[in-house]
């Protein structure tokens, strides 16, 4: 009942609400819980607490709705009033399916939900099965990442709050698009966070880069947990996304008996029952440990799928040649087949750039490919970067972007798109943020600074909170009108219609994956799934590649499926009995074939 009003706070011995213009005393329920009816309050009342008669309102910590902003009072949101239209959407299985990384407030001028969702056509004619938006939950002014949220309940207000995020999905649904949200539970944002004057959200048992860690195993965890657990369920019911992508879990400390994912992930399958339709939950891990994608049965966390940073940093360092900071462990052809063939290339070897061992092997026989996204940018790749600069930026030729692309699109792995990389987007990402607190906002900017100082960057870094830096960072849509951005745009559906099309390219096993490279004489590498070969030329001279054929039914007179290039030429007159073709590549191209 929306008139009905419940907090948690342990430890204090007086909890007011104030709504409907008074203050009303709450009665203590068992473990901590405080709880009031307030006759005429409903849907649009705002409010907040009182605790132990201080003259502060606080806003909720379960606030559905912040149309002020993190520091303003909570408003009472009635989820029913909501007319969804999917009531005959049952999701988007997972395997097979090609994502899409979105930021809302930079994917259209508007920054809006209602915005990006009169862009949802063009996902659609791209090929995209499922939308991933960064996250949404409401975080300090009015843009900025979302990874400094601060009412993990309530959606971001500027992008059009509770309202326009269910338009967006409901929206995305009508075009058979799943919706996956970016959560982020490891820390909450310093600026309007005031979980700690209510519980004990966290503990100083374990420390993290934003200080104290989330409360996940110590004095008062279960209710902390319960935060979190419920917090994912209510995005998944209220709000029908299909499935949460969750950040940087190897942030998340949890010593008790039964991890704080594995209980989501149960908690979530229950939840897909009862609603009667697909959902799942994505990881974003640096551990390199594939017990997150191993069936709880088997001893494992049981989620869905994991980010992998090694496909990305293979395919990145052997594309652009750079070799700082962690790509100090990539870069060769060779290094990159592994990532291709055994999803982890640090899989307990020895990794320079952390000075020790690191990472365990995937069962390749037994964990199906589509358990791991891969992705050649997103908005860590380029954001984090120091001017936020695009593989557009870095790489020396188109050919190279079009590669980058094949080997991503074609690959065992579910791939991911960042929004604008479809067309070779020259808008930079960077870091922005929209701080109130003066001393938090100079705080990063100069944090910043500093950061890419110690790592020799010697250019320019953009201010964090400077406006431009934002501007900077929005799509140019306009950018679809020049030929050479539609032809990359063009070059990816014809790599999504193709992977949707051929069997082999969805075949989630990757003990049938089979890497050929050669660094020594030439640069190339050449990926089979199949009766499929994805054959690419890295280096700067054309190349000949004599290709060997696959016996049986697969073999025969091959076929080009798709060329990036128009000199590229395939020699099937003259096969003989060798059972090889001979492919000709120009430098910085790709070719496929059956």
């Amino acid at each position: 009942m929306s008139d009905r009003f419940t907090v948690w706070a342990p430890a204090v011995g007086r909890v007011e609400v104030v709504a409907a213009g008074a203050r009303h005393p709450m009665r203590a329920r068992p473990s901590g819980w405080w709880e009031a009816r307030v006759p005429g309050a409903g849907h649009g009342t705002d409010y907040g607490f009182v605790l132990d008669g201080a003259g502060e309102v606080l806003p909720d910590p379960r606030s559905p709705w912040q149309p002020e902003g993190v520091h303003g009072q909570s408003r009472v949101y009635d989820h029913g009033r909501f007319a969804w239209t999917d009531q005959h959407w049952h999701g988007r299985p997972l395997p097979g399916s090609v994502l899409y990384e979105m930021h809302v407030g930079t994917f259209t001028p508007e920054g809006t939900f209602d915005a990006a969702a009169a862009r949802l056509d063009h996902l659609v004619a791209l090929g995209i099965d499922a939308v991933e938006l960064l996250p949404v939950a409401s975080f300090p002014g009015r843009h900025g990442w979302g990874y400094d949220g601060v009412h993990l309940w309530a959606p971001h207000e500027p992008y059009g709050g509770p309202d326009g995020l269910k338009r967006f999905v409901d929206a995305a649904h009508a075009r058979g698009l799943a919706v996956i949200l970016d959560v982020v539970y490891n820390h909450l944002g310093p600026d309007g966070n005031c979980l700690k004057s209510f519980g004990p959200y966290f503990t100083s048992a374990h420390a993290t880069p934003w200080g104290d860690a989330v409360n996940f195993d110590q004095e008062g965890a279960d209710e902390v947990r319960a935060f979190v657990v419920q917090n994912a369920l209510m995005w998944l019911r209220d709000y029908h996304f299909d499935g949460l992508r969750i950040d940087a879990v190897h942030a998340i400390t949890d010593h008790g008996a039964v991890h704080i994912l594995e209980e989501m992930g149960r908690a979530v399958a229950a939840e897909s029952a009862h609603l009667g339709r697909g959902l799942f939950l994505i990881a974003e891990s640096d551990l390199n440990d594939p017990r997150l994608v191993t069936s709880r049965e088997a001893g494992g966390y049981g989620l869905d799928a994991q980010w992998s940073d090694d496909f990305h940093h293979a395919l990145h360092a052997a594309l652009t040649g750079e070799r700082q900071g962690y790509y100090c462990d990539f870069g060769s052809l060779e290094t990159l087949k592994k990532a291709l063939t055994k999803v982890f290339v640090h899989d307990g070897t020895m990794s320079a750039y952390r000075g020790r061992r690191h990472g365990r092997p995937v069962n390749v026989r037994e964990t199906p490919a589509h358990r791991f996204l891969g992705f050649l940018q997103n908005h860590d790749q380029v954001g984090n970067r120091a001017s936020g600069d695009r593989m557009g930026t870095l790489l020396p030729s188109p050919g190279m972007l079009k590669v980058g692309a094949a080997l991503l699109l074609l690959a065992p792995f579910t791939p991911m798109l960042f929004m604008g990389e479809e067309w070779g987007a020259s808008t930079p990402w960077c870091y922005f943020t929209d701080h109130q607190d003066a001393e938090l906002a100079r705080a990063v900017s100069e944090g910043r600074r500093r950061e890419f100082a110690r790592h020799g960057w010697t250019g320019g870094v953009p201010d964090p909170q400077a406006v431009e830096t934002f501007r900077r960072s929005v799509l140019d849509w306009t950018e679809l009108d020049d030929p050479h951005h539609a032809d990359l745009l063009e070059w990816h559906r014809a790599l999504i219609s193709l992977r949707r099309a051929t069997p082999e390219l969805n075949d989630p096993g990757l003990t049938a994956v089979r890497v050929e490279t050669d660094e020594k004489e030439a640069r190339w590498l050449v990926m089979r799934r199949g009766g499929v070969h994805v054959a690419t030329n890295l280096g700067g001279v054309p190349v000949v590649l004599p290709v060997a054929l696959p016996a049986g039914p697969d073999g025969g007179r091959p076929r080009l499926l798709l060329a990036s290039d128009p000199a590229i030429h395939l020699q099937a007159d003259d096969l003989g009995d060798s059972g090889r073709v001979a492919l000709e590549l120009p430098a910085a191209s790709v070719g496929v074939f059956r």
